[in-house]
């Protein structure tokens, strides 16, 4: 599968690169995610507890687009 060829909309990004891209720890990301509901939840292909979380990017993207704006309006 060539991953450029999908769309946005369905485009993932592991938790370790969005990390890497928010320049955030994994327990920053957690803290983000427990006091912002607005933060988009994780996929998990597995039941498992260790299986890879992946967050999409178009919702990231729309997340961090809306923080954004309210930046803006403030």
């Amino acid at each position: 599968m060539n991953i450029e060829a999908l769309p946005q909309d369905q485009k993932l990004i592991t938790h370790q690169n969005l990390c890497r891209a928010m320049d955030m720890t994994r327990s920053g990301i957690a803290k983000l995610r427990q006091n912002d509901p607005s933060f988009p939840k994780p996929l998990k292909f597995s039941d498992s507890q260790q299986a890879t979380c992946y967050f999409p990017i178009a919702e990231v993207n729309a997340w961090l687009d809306a923080k954004l704006a309210e930046r803006g309006a403030a």
